[in-house]
């Protein structure tokens, strides 16, 4: 963001006055899921973000202009940045240094109140005293007012008193270092950091507030050159180079990025859209203060809105559209569209268990007004780019009336009675979709395998035949007259595409994806993965959908017997046995080669099978991803093949 952007969120003074308490840190270590989310990877990492959180706040606010994240050989993070530091004055109320209070009493921070932040992201003061009562240990270093200052602390108590140091020479080193250790008693998962999703992370950050520069290095192995993996996020155009790096390998209409960029009070929209020709679905990223709000809004909403109204009236001036016909509907108008809002707001008010659906009613009149004036006016200039616009749009809608017999077909049998349900669907006997799950399989002969040994009370078998069709390179027409789509979208008790998720219609709340660990079968996966996230991506978002994983092979030794899940559980297996052991491994190339009885022991036995639960950590590769294998080009799907050969066993790659 650049310096003319920020200067209207500075705040003169932040001292200790500004840090403001209201309540003790002792819940935390109690009941962290409250805090965090979980006490598995995604509250382990959410610890990094929420430090991290902290500098960036500092950045909106115009004081930082480089963050460092280090993952450390002990197993600890260290994030640093040369924004303000920290106060370290006496609090007030509190009769200890602001830093202190900070970091060990809950909700205490400059996010509350006036003076410290006008908008910030993160759990909203909780952060670091959180990181700190969930930590084995965190170390904090503040450079301010030409000092130094240390403290330390474990498991959210304080190991002495704040030192501090003038700096040597001239140096006038300002801002803030915390390293930390997550406590392995709290984290059930254990506590070593996943590089990828970090990485993805602080890429998505780097975007979002363009000019900032955002280092990231792993410290726990070196490479063969003595260095670190380390990746630099400086982007100076900011979300537009956002939207470019997720439109790389797509047909754009218009190569310039549409922006928009303005405020009005005191709510900062920032907007970058770009429409593309081989695309049949939308791609809306939404943010409130940096924090990405998948359960979308009201700057959603007013997004979604003026886009309808707005490429409506247009049509109508270009004479593209006549007053007797049809409006385009939002989805005609949005397909193809990749789009990126970044909405600034003082007082943010969050909604849902997730916390992540923007509820500030007055942001979406504010992105409807902003967005449009300077839509209208963009489209006014550059006629040419409207008109190419509008005829996809047009293309869209009569797509869509073409196929509109075969969408009421699809209402029609998605009644929930059994006349209207697939014929080769073997239905559970359980009507509450919270207690049901269905196997998508592959074949009649896995088919008749998993019909034969699930529980029949609360499990649904639904057999394919050979592989679904590719949805990320179909329009609507193919899709609603292909019939084992049809059998999927009626089976599952989905809506139609484009229409909202409509989570009380589905029948299932497990979706379980179970196919042959052979390349054909990783196909179909992908596949079935592909339809669930481009036809109701919420479907994948919300964790309805799961991955099966059945065995490779079946070890015997005497009477006695073991199943392995990979070629590292196989090798760990027969070196168990000792030297000179006679046993017989038994190879299973596809689920119909299992008996009944050993596919529910192993895949569909809830107190004894594995599965994967399909999470989307990052919408920004996932949509790449799926548009670079399923895609048309096949340049950049060889490219990533190649890329990624040498360092995966392409046997278990799972997009």
């Amino acid at each position: 963001m650049s310096e003319d952007k920020r200067s209207n969120k500075i705040s003169n003074d932040y001292g200790a006055e500004q840090i403001q308490v209201l309540e003790g840190l002792e819940p935390v270590r109690k009941r962290p899921g409250m805090y965090i989310g979980s006490t598995g990877p995604r509250g382990l990492h959410h610890l990094i973000y929420e430090v991290v959180d902290n500098s960036v706040d500092e950045a909106l606010a115009g004081h930082c202009d480089h963050i460092e994240i280090v993952l450390r050989a002990d197993g600890s993070a260290l994030i640093s940045d040369n924004g303000r530091g920290i106060p370290t004055d006496i609090h007030p109320r509190t009769g200890k240094s602001a830093l202190e209070t900070v970091l060990t009493v809950l909700h205490a921070g400059g996010k509350f109140g006036s003076g410290g932040y006008k908008v910030s992201g993160g759990l909203h003061g909780v952060g670091i005293s959180v990181v700190n009562a969930l930590s084995e240990w965190v170390k904090v270093t503040v450079y301010r007012d030409g000092s130094e200052f240390n403290q330390r602390f474990e498991k959210g108590i304080s190991k002495g008193e704040l030192e501090s140091k003038k700096q040597t020479g001239k140096s006038s080193k300002k801002g803030t270092t915390i390293c930390f250790k997550p406590d392995k008693t709290i984290f059930s998962g254990g506590i070593e950091f996943e590089y990828a999703l970090l990485s993805s992370r602080l890429r998505e950050l780097a975007y979002l507030n363009g000019g900032v520069k955002i280092v990231f290095r792993d410290e726990r192995n070196q490479l063969s050159d003595g260095s670190f993996k380390e990746e630099i996020y400086l982007y100076q155009g900011g979300i537009k180079e956002y939207v470019e790096y997720m439109n790389a390998e797509k047909e754009s209409i218009h190569p310039e990025i549409i922006y928009v960029d303005s405020q009005k009070e005191n709510v900062y929209v920032e907007a970058a859209l770009q429409w593309c020709s081989d695309v049949y679905s939308d791609n809306i990223l939404g943010f409130a203060n940096n924090i990405r709000t998948i359960d979308g809004g009201t700057h959603i909403e007013g997004l979604k809105t003026v886009l309808t109204r707005t490429f409506n009236n247009l049509a109508k001036k270009r004479g593209k559209r006549k007053d007797i016909e049809k409006n385009l509907a939002g989805e005609n108008i949005r397909e193809g569209l990749t789009v990126v809002l970044s909405v600034k707001v003082p007082d943010p008010e969050f909604e849902g268990q997730t916390k992540t659906k923007l509820g500030n009613t007055e942001v979406r009149g504010i992105v409807d007004s902003l967005i449009g004036e300077a839509l209208t006016k963009y489209m006014e200039f550059n006629p040419g780019i409207l008109d190419l616009i509008l005829e996809k749009a047009i293309q869209s809608f009569n797509a869509a009336e073409a196929a509109r017999r075969a969408r009421e077909l699809v209402r029609r049998k998605s009644v929930l009675e059994s006349s209207t349900l697939p014929g080769k669907l073997a239905d559970c006997s359980s009507r509450d979709p919270s207690e049901s799950e269905i196997y998508i399989v592959e074949g009649d002969s896995a088919g008749g395998s998993a019909k034969q040994g699930r529980d029949r009370n609360f499990q649904a078998i639904l057999p394919l035949r050979g592989k679904i069709l590719n949805i990320e390179k179909t329009d609507d027409t193919k899709i609603y007259k292909n019939t084992e789509i049809q059998s999927l979208i009626t089976a599952l008790g989905l809506g139609i595409k484009g229409e909202e998720f409509d989570e009380s219609s589905l029948r299932y709340h497990r979706v379980v994806i179970m196919t042959d660990a052979d390349v054909d079968g990783a196909h179909i996966r992908t596949l079935l993965l592909t339809f669930f996230y481009r036809y109701q991506r919420e479907l994948v978002e919300k964790g309805f959908i799961y991955i099966a994983c059945p065995p490779l092979y079946k070890v015997e030794r005497g009477k006695n017997h073991n199943y392995c899940y990979n070629e590292n559980q196989l090798k760990d297996t027969i070196q168990g046995f000792g030297e000179n052991a006679n046993y017989n491994i038994q190879r299973f190339k596809g689920l119909g080669e299992m008996m009944p009885k050993q596919l529910w022991d192993t895949t569909m036995n809830p107190q004894t099978r594995m599965m994967k639960r399909v999470e989307i950590e990052d919408a920004l590769e996932a949509d790449r991803i799926f548009n670079i294998l399923m895609g048309d080009k096949v340049a950049p799907r060889r490219e990533f093949i190649e890329t990624h050969s040498s360092n995966l066993d392409m046997a278990t790659l799972d997009i």
